[in-house]
C-alpha cells in the first residue's frame, strides 16, 4: 500500500485523489452514462451518419487551432456556430421522441430494445409459414424486419398497431380485400407495431422493369436503412427478400427462413453453425478411427 501512496505521490495524483468526494464520482458516472446513452440513441436513429459529419468537424477544428490555421479555423468556427441551429432541425423527430417517451413514462424504451431471442424467432418462424402460403396463393406481401434504424417516419404513414406475429394474423392483412393490404407490416423486436405503411420507392434507375411497386418500395426502405425486407409477389407468387438495396429473388421458404435468422439473429445462427462444425468434426473423427482399426494389420 505504502509502495502505491509513493508512486502516486511522485505524480502528484495523491492530493487530487484526496479532494475526489463520492458526489464528485457519481456525478462524473451519471454525465458518462448520459453521455453514452446520448450516442446509443443518436446511433439508431437515421441521423447517425450525421453526428460522425459533426464529429469529423469538431475534431477538424481542433487541429486547425493547434495548427493556427486562421483562414480554415475562421471558417470552421462559423459554421459550428451556425450548425447548432441546423442540429435542431436535423434532430428534430429524434428530440421529439425523446420527450414524448419521457412524457409518456416510457423512457425505458429508449435504452432497451432488443427483442427476446424467443419472440424474435418465433416471428421469423411465422412469417416464413404464411409467406409459404401467400406465395401458394399469389397473395402480395411486404413485411419491414426493423433492425437499428428507426422506422418512426415509416409507422406515421400507416396505421399503429402492437401484435405479436402470427401466421393467421399475416395472412389476413395482406387479404386482398383487407383495408391494409396495399401497404407495408413493420416489424420491431418480434411485434407488429404497424400495418398500412407507405415506403419510399428506390430510385435505382437499372432496376428490372418486371418489377412491381412493391419490390421498388422493399428495396426503396432497405437503401434509406438497415432492414430486411421479406416481399411475395401478387403476380408470380415468388418470394423475395430486399437488403442494403440488393434484391435476391425466387426464394423457397427454407431459404426465407435461414436468411432472415442469419440477418436477424446472427449470434445464434454463429452458435448453430458451430455446435454442427462440432459435432461434424467428433463424427469424422469416430470415422477415421474406424478406418484405422480395418487397416491395423494386429486386429
Amino acid at each position: 500500500m505504502r509502495s502505491v501512496e509513493e508512486l502516486l505521490n511522485r505524480f502528484w495524483l495523491w492530493e487530487t485523489a484526496k479532494l475526489i468526494g463520492i458526489s464528485d464520482i457519481i456525478d462524473i458516472l451519471l454525465v458518462a452514462f448520459g453521455i453514452y446513452q446520448l450516442f446509443r440513441f443518436i446511433r439508431k436513429g437515421r441521423s447517425g451518419q450525421v453526428a460522425k459529419a459533426i464529429i469529423i468537424i469538431i475534431i477538424a477544428v481542433i487541429v486547425a487551432n493547434l495548427l493556427k490555421l486562421r483562414v480554415v479555423s475562421f471558417l470552421l468556427n462559423n459554421a459550428v456556430e451556425l450548425g447548432l441551429l441546423s442540429l435542431i432541425i436535423i434532430f428534430q423527430p429524434e428530440i421529439r421522441r425523446f420527450l414524448e417517451q419521457m412524457g409518456s413514462g416510457k423512457i425505458k424504451e429508449l435504452f432497451v430494445s432488443e427483442a427476446p431471442h424467443d419472440e424474435l424467432e418465433n416471428a421469423i418462424s411465422e412469417t416464413v409459414e404464411a409467406y409459404g402460403v401467400l406465395s401458394r396463393d399469389k397473395v402480395g406481401a411486404l413485411i419491414v424486419f426493423e433492425r437499428k434504424t428507426l422506422l418512426d417516419d415509416v409507422l406515421k404513414t400507416g396505421t399503429a398497431l402492437d401484435a405479436g406475429v402470427s401466421a393467421e394474423l399475416i395472412r389476413n392483412l395482406f387479404w386482398n380485400k383487407a383495408p391494409l393490404h396495399d401497404g407495408a407490416v413493420v416489424v420491431r423486436n418480434g411485434r407488429i407495431v404497424g400495418a398500412g405503411c407507405m415506403l419510399p420507392l428506390s430510385g435505382n434507375t437499372n432496376l428490372s422493369r418486371s418489377l412491381g411497386m412493391r419490390h421498388r418500395a422493399g428495396i426503396g426502405i432497405s437503401e434509406n436503412s438497415d432492414a430486411v425486407v421479406a416481399i411475395v409477389s401478387e403476380e408470380t407468387g415468388s418470394i423475395s427478400v430486399a437488403i442494403n438495396g440488393m434484391l435476391k429473388r425466387h426464394l423457397a421458404p427454407e431459404t426465407l427462413d435461414r436468411l432472415l435468422r442469419s440477418e436477424l439473429m446472427p449470434d445464434q445462427e454463429e452458435k448453430k453453425t458451430t455446435a454442427a462444425a462440432r459435432i461434424t468434426n467428433v463424427l469424422k473423427g469416430k470415422r477415421e478411427e474406424k478406418t484405422n482399426e480395418k487397416k491395423d494389420p494386429r486386429q
